[in-house]
């Protein structure tokens, strides 16, 4: 049965209190995941950025089976993480995604920058130079909101499969990682 995104989002901010007092009880025991291997129900997607000091469990304080984790450096909506997406909003019945941006992102540092970083980075880049075009502030902390916001809001306009389920209660947020303090701003 899936959590409705009202409270799959509670959960989430609940989650990340016990994380920023020290209090996390993620728990990935061998009876964990011995109650997965029959299939799995997450309560949430996060989108986040590969960035290695971003840990969506962790930062949520969930178990193994609890969050539809996507990583993609700049938690960018390309054709992979949307798919991805897709297949837990269809067939998981998953009610909320959360595209989680971060403090001091590299990769939009260096869409900020700019310049050529090869073929593959400036690929990547180019889904981030939106943001920078939208934003009001060339400081990249700005730029990552906006950023997050901005592929928050793709996901409905590039899949059909996300907007339909939409209409039956799937939510969409974006949000910002503090890496020093811990706190998720839900923006």
């Amino acid at each position: 049965m899936s959590v409705n995104a009202k409270d799959a989002l509670q959960r989430l901010k609940e989650g990340n209190k016990q994380y920023v007092a020290d209090r996390e009880c993620v728990n990935v025991s061998q009876d964990v995941r011995n109650s997965l291997v029959g299939g799995q129900a997450p309560f949430a997607i996060i989108l986040s950025c590969a960035d290695s000091r971003v840990l969506p469990e962790s930062i949520f304080d969930a178990n193994a089976g609890e969050l539809f984790v996507l990583r993609v450096a700049g938690n960018i909506a390309n054709t992979s993480t949307i798919a991805s997406i897709e297949y837990a909003v269809a067939h998981l019945g998953t009610k909320l995604i959360v595209v989680l941006g971060h403090e001091s992102c590299g990769a939009v540092t260096a869409a900020l920058a700019g310049g050529d970083n090869g073929y593959n980075l400036n690929h990547l880049c180019s889904h981030i130079i939106p943001a920078i075009a939208a934003s009001e502030s060339q400081d990249v902390n700005d730029v990552v909101k906006v950023n997050a916001s901005e592929n928050a809001k793709a996901l409905s306009q590039r899949s059909q499969i996300i907007s339909n389920a939409m209409k039956e209660g799937l939510e969409i947020k974006s949000a910002y990682y503090n890496l020093g303090s811990g706190v998720v701003d839900f923006l």
